[in-house]
């Protein structure tokens, strides 16, 4: 089984206390913010929440994907790796993990794009999901590969099984009242390219041979 065949697989109005205050979404905030930067005028981008929140025994960790329009692509930004509303940890200088996910998905005329982009949001939480329960972090120029044949595309029928990771060149780095927030962006890759990978050095050079940092599903290989 591959890592992406895991995915195979009247209410009463609340009470609210005088003395609760409202949690503001700071951290929410100031990533909504670089990308209206990226993408001015999208105040309103294709989202998807997680109806029950990791915190209350959700199995997802993010509590939601944004998609902005890139033009050419479709442009993923999560939610919930960093310290999206109040400071919880110990390390004043980083939010949370650090880092959110992203990814840059190439508009084609699939058969059905609002399922690609579900996919997509399934693949964000499942990477999540390894960081929240297996303390995996990572950082840029590393590769993910478990050695599957199934494209990653939501149909499995891409050249594409695997990723690499890059610092997303598209959006800065940004300081919140949390801390620190870097964007962690995921390329799609071949069988065969994930083969010739072995460390940060060869991942560089495989970015920088491919030459763009959108996945295309329907590209061919590389190597």
């Amino acid at each position: 089984m591959g890592l992406f065949d895991i995915f195979k697989k009247k209410k009463e109005e609340p009470v609210i206390k005088p003395e609760e205050k409202e949690i503001e979404a700071v951290g929410w905030q100031a990533i909504e913010k670089e990308f209206l930067r990226v993408y001015p005028g999208q105040d309103n981008p294709k989202h998807y929440g997680t109806l029950i929140k990791w915190v209350l025994g959700g199995k997802d960790p993010l509590d939601g994907i944004s998609i902005y329009d890139g033009g050419s692509y479709w442009h993923f930004v999560s939610f919930g790796q960093t310290e999206i509303y109040e400071k919880e940890t110990d390390t004043p200088d980083i939010s949370g993990y650090g880092y959110e996910l992203t990814f840059k998905l190439k508009k084609d005329e699939y058969e059905d794009e609002e399922a690609e982009i579900r996919n997509v949001c399934g693949i964000l939480q499942m990477i999540a999901r390894l960081t929240f329960t297996k303390g995996e972090i990572f950082q840029p120029f590393e590769f993910l590969y478990t050695g599957q044949t199934t494209g990653i595309d939501a149909k499995q029928k891409s050249n594409l099984t695997g990723f690499i990771t890059v610092k997303d060149p598209t959006v800065e780095t940004i300081d919140t009242p949390n801390g620190r927030v870097e964007f962690l962006e995921l390329i799609g890759m071949t069988d065969a390219e994930l083969k010739t990978l072995s460390n940060v050095g060869s991942v560089m050079e495989i970015y920088k041979k491919l030459g763009s940092d959108i996945t295309d599903y329907h590209r061919q290989s590389i190597v």
